[in-house]
């Protein structure tokens, strides 16, 4: 049983996590959701489409100008405390690698410190911070790169080793530190310290690290190993995206981090229903 703020989710139930960028430069949506109204907007659809978390990012994750970490909670705590009022069902989850902003969304209503975007346990306090306030954590395997850095010519002896040593090893501090065991994810990081070929083995293994036990979160969306592979530019990548998405759940992944919130969750239960996990919508053919 997966629990994060009020909810619980089950072994077999896949769940999105809906991206929304407090940044004037993010990859994908070029500062779509930056100021206020419009982020509140994408809060209120991704919902409506079927998303159960909420993740909020301050800091783009690739190379740019310097965000001090007032300026990121400027842009993430205010916002966390709106979302929580507005939406007290819905888990909220934030990206920082800065345990001094992970405290203060903690204390506006943050029930989970995603490490995804941001470069898994570059700060050791972070999963002090989920500790303290009984919040969820995401340990994500970077590969040892630095906050906001691209992978240049990295090797593995065997990537997925790799990922499974990190990720498990983060998440077992977590718990020892005191984060609740049922509230601890794992995640391969997709591009984070990655060549295109790395992340590919790591999607084709990813039975491995669901094999762990701990439950697995993929953030796929439109990254650039799905660009690299079919050779599209980032608002083509959506076709590869879903098709990375229905190997990473027939897979076992469990939290699928998006920016395209109904496509993923037309995917999700297509590929439930074919695991036997989810009954169809509407079972007429044949019957009548």
């Amino acid at each position: 049983m997966l629990r994060l703020g009020k909810r619980e989710f089950g072994p077999h139930e896949p769940v999105i996590m809906a991206i929304v960028n407090r940044t004037p430069d993010s990859f994908y949506d070029r500062g779509a959701t930056f100021r206020d109204e419009p982020a509140l907007a994408r809060v209120e659809q991704a919902v409506a489409e079927g998303a159960a978390i909420i993740d909020i990012g301050g800091v783009k994750a690739g190379p740019g100008e310097e965000v001090t970490a007032e300026e990121e909670a400027r842009r993430t705590v205010g916002f966390v405390a709106e979302v929580r009022r507005r939406f007290p069902d819905v888990v909220i989850s934030v990206d920082t690698w800065r345990a001094e902003v992970a405290e203060a969304v903690c204390e506006a209503g943050a029930d989970l410190l995603n490490l995804n975007d941001a470069w898994g346990g570059v700060d050791p306090a972070l999963a002090e911070v989920a500790a303290r306030h009984r919040v969820g954590l995401v340990c994500t395997h970077a590969g040892g790169a630095r906050p906001r850095t691209r992978p240049h010519r990295v090797t593995y002896d065997d990537v997925v080793a790799d990922i499974l040593r990190v990720t498990v090893g983060l998440a077992e501090r977590a718990v020892s530190l005191g984060v609740p065991r049922e509230s601890v994810l794992i995640d391969p990081g997709h591009d984070f310290g990655k060549n295109t070929r790395h992340s590919l083995e790591a999607t084709r293994r990813l039975d491995e690290m669901v094999g762990t036990g701990w439950p697995v979160l993929v953030s796929l969306s439109n990254k650039d190993f799905v660009g690299e592979s079919l050779d599209r530019p980032v608002k083509e990548r959506l076709i590869g995206t879903l098709a990375t998405t229905a190997v990473s759940a027939w897979l076992g992944a469990q939290v699928y981090r998006v920016h395209e919130v109904a496509e993923t969750r037309q995917v999700l239960d297509m590929v439930a229903s074919i695991a036997g996990h989810r009954v169809p919508a509407v079972a007429r053919r044949g019957l009548a």
